[in-house]
């Protein structure tokens, strides 16, 4: 997972725990290995409730995680959402959530998350977890976990880049792009703009996909 091939992409970790090397540390920690496996560069960073978070500014994707602790977010990472400027310095981030927690995933999906997310109204929200006790040393969790961050934050640089390009895509265009693989969707995305361009198109639709495709240079 990189921007581009000269600058990694920046993810930082934004955590609460109240244990040292507990679960949600380890946890932590195979996120972020995960990530710089996957040629990100990462930090990490414990919330305190009232500090400066102006350093988010720097990374690319911000991901926040906490335990909950008897119905509630763990307190310093909520309290840093209310009490700081870390809202503040959120806005234009693209975030990950995930939360650790006993409670079967529709509660947690129901009153859990919506904790931290109504204060995140505004940022393009990449993936949501909820990491069960089993889950959180399962690598395969973990991994799933970091692939969708990666691959929703391809399609949101992507569609911003598009956009950038003067080119606009129909939203039936879009969701057959994006139930394709990142690695073949990303393909696919850059030859169909780089056709749109020769061609004159400003919108690109499944017609166009099936001009591209039917061309002589093919897709």
């Amino acid at each position: 997972m990189s921007s581009n091939e000269e600058k990694p992409l920046r993810a930082i970790i934004l955590y609460d725990s109240r244990s040292i090397g507990g679960s949600t540390d380890r946890l932590i920690d195979a996120i972020g290995r995960e990530l710089v496996a996957t040629g990100a560069y990462v930090e990490k960073a414990k919330c305190r409730a009232m500090a400066d978070y102006s350093f988010v500014r720097d990374f690319d994707i911000v991901i926040l995680g906490a335990p909950v602790y008897y119905l509630v977010v763990s307190s310093q990472l909520l309290g840093a959402l209310v009490q700081s400027n870390l809202k503040k310095c959120l806005r234009g981030k693209k975030i990950a959530l995930f939360l650790t927690c006993g409670s079967p995933e529709p509660m947690a999906l129901t009153l859990y998350l919506p904790q931290l997310k109504v204060h995140l109204v505004r940022n393009r929200i990449l993936s949501e977890k909820i990491f069960a006790p089993h889950q959180m040393d399962d690598p395969d969790a973990v991994a799933d976990f970091v692939d969708e961050i990666g691959e929703e934050y391809e399609k949101a640089v992507s569609n911003k880049r598009s956009r950038s390009n003067g080119l606009q895509w129909s939203d039936e265009a879009l969701e057959m792009l994006n139930s394709m693989p990142s690695f073949f969707s990303n393909k696919i995305r850059a030859a169909l703009e780089t056709y749109a361009k020769q061609n004159g198109i400003t919108l690109i639709t499944p017609e166009v996909l099936d001009e591209a495709r039917s061309s002589p240079m093919g897709l």
